[in-house]
């Protein structure tokens, strides 16, 4: 609750200036300001960005501590398809997909919503995806200290699909394994019982 408290102190106080910024930049794009359909995209491009940055004033750590809860759980934890949606920080420009989560407790298990919302939050700040993929990983092995942790991020780069290259149909899928997973018959179990989300 703190966190979201912070972040509305924090969105009341820049959206003068962003607002500002984003009509700076409409008009050196060479358009109207004034006209109907762009009067009030300054104020809303100011908040959505707002939003889609809003990961930044944000503790994971404590989204996750907010919901352990003891239990002799020792087996395999997958929470699969987790949408994510996030900024490129090279170009601003979107990148979007799922996330595949795993952990093996170790004494402790985790609210279920929990681990969406800590995807949420790394994915609501300038990212890359390895990084990203880097950052969800090493939050739940630092926080949950569970025997194992696996992350797969399979994602669509607007970037590479509105501009330079122009690939329309390329993927991108990175991955991260900690503990257990490191081991390849772990590794192999949770990779096959998400084969079938993976292109």
């Amino acid at each position: 609750m703190a966190s979201y408290k912070f972040f509305e102190e924090y969105d009341h106080h820049v959206t003068d200036d962003l607002k500002k910024n984003y009509a700076d930049i409409l008009e050196r794009v060479g358009e109207d300001i004034s006209r109907e359909g762009i009067l009030k995209t300054p104020e809303r491009a100011a908040k959505a960005i707002q939003f889609l940055t809003s990961g930044h004033c944000q503790d994971p750590e404590q989204i996750l501590k907010s919901a352990m809860f003891a239990e002799d759980y020792n087996d395999m934890v997958i929470i699969k398809d987790v949408e994510l949606y996030s900024l490129c920080e090279h170009h601003m420009l979107p990148f979007f997909g799922k996330a595949h989560i795993a952990y093996i407790p170790n004494g402790h298990i985790v609210g279920l919503s929990k681990i969406p919302r800590v995807v949420d939050v790394f994915a609501r700040r300038l990212q890359v995806q390895e990084r990203l993929t880097h950052d969800i990983l090493e939050c739940i092995n630092h926080t949950l200290k569970p025997k194992g942790v696996a992350v797969v991020i399979e994602a669509a780069h607007m970037c590479m699909m509105m501009r330079g290259v122009q690939k329309q149909n390329s993927l991108t899928t990175t991955s991260g394994f900690r503990g257990q997973f490191e081991k390849i018959e772990t590794r192999n179990e949770f990779l096959k019982l998400i084969s079938s989300d993976l292109s």
